[in-house]
């Protein structure tokens, strides 16, 4: 009898291995690592310091409004300063008089996204959600953290969003002494640049206060993100990001290490 043509096996017909899936996993973790050194860390293309010729500074406000808004409101108005507050949409359903205080203030509003989680841990059509929300009025997203997916930036794109970062760190979420930290962060603060604070916790209003105060000092002039303006970082900016991150260039003054 002639034997027949060989029946191929499960695997000769295109069945999924072990080393296909470790490839796969391997793949998946390469374009991770890539958003987090490129995009947050580096933070290329993305809005980032502006030019430092008119001495200006964006003070910025992540995860509003909260219970401490009208403190810092009253901290601005007193300097006769604005603010730029990227707010998150179960904040702003929960205090919609002081979303309303921040514009009517003549503060710029933008978007931090529907939830406060790092990109890599949503699904596509998750950080979708979160990069198409806006509270109206403006066209930036600052992702929580600061956190890039392999996705973020095409997604902003197609949501007609701009990604905005910053280079000093006001690290108001350390709890520590508002003059103490005032003073680190002024030490850091150079003409263009975005400095990232917090709208909630309590030390927060003091350190602006500090920080409004010393201003003047150096030259300086509080103002909105819009008035900086920001501009695109390349790729010089972008490496001193990433010593700045990964600890290889204490020098720096870029301050873009925490997540």
């Amino acid at each position: 009898m002639t034997p027949g043509p060989e029946t191929p096996s499960p695997a000769k017909r295109g069945s999924v291995g072990p080393n296909s899936g470790r490839r796969l996993l391997g793949l998946l973790a390469l374009a991770a690592l890539l958003a987090e050194v490129l995009g947050r860390a580096a933070g290329l293309g993305a809005l980032g310091p502006g030019d430092g010729a008119a001495r200006r500074v964006a003070l910025t406000f992540d995860d509003g409004p909260s219970e401490r808004t009208p403190e810092l409101l009253a901290v601005l108005e007193r300097f006769g300063a604005r603010g730029t507050f990227f707010v998150l949409e179960p904040a702003c359903a929960a205090f919609p008089g002081h979303l309303a205080a921040l514009r009517s203030g003549g503060h710029q509003v933008e978007a931090h996204g529907r939830r406060h989680r790092h990109a890599l841990t949503l699904w596509p059509w998750q950080e979708w959600a979160q990069v198409r929300w806006h509270p109206g009025g403006g066209g930036l997203y600052r992702p929580p953290y600061g956190g890039h997916s392999p996705l973020t930036r095409l997604l902003a794109c197609l949501a007609g969003r701009k990604v905005a970062l910053w280079d000093v760190e006001g690290r108001d979420w350390t709890g520590g002494d508002a003059e103490a930290l005032a003073r680190q962060t002024l030490e850091r603060v150079r003409p263009g640049s975005v400095v990232l604070l917090h709208d909630g916790p309590e030390v927060t209003p003091a350190l602006l206060e500090c920080l409004l105060a010393g201003l003047p000092g150096r030259g300086l002039e509080a103002v909105r993100l819009s008035d900086l303006p920001p501009r695109r970082i390349g790729w010089r900016v972008g490496l001193r990001r990433l010593r700045q991150s990964y600890g290889l260039g204490q020098r720096d003054r870029l301050d873009v290490g925490r997540l």
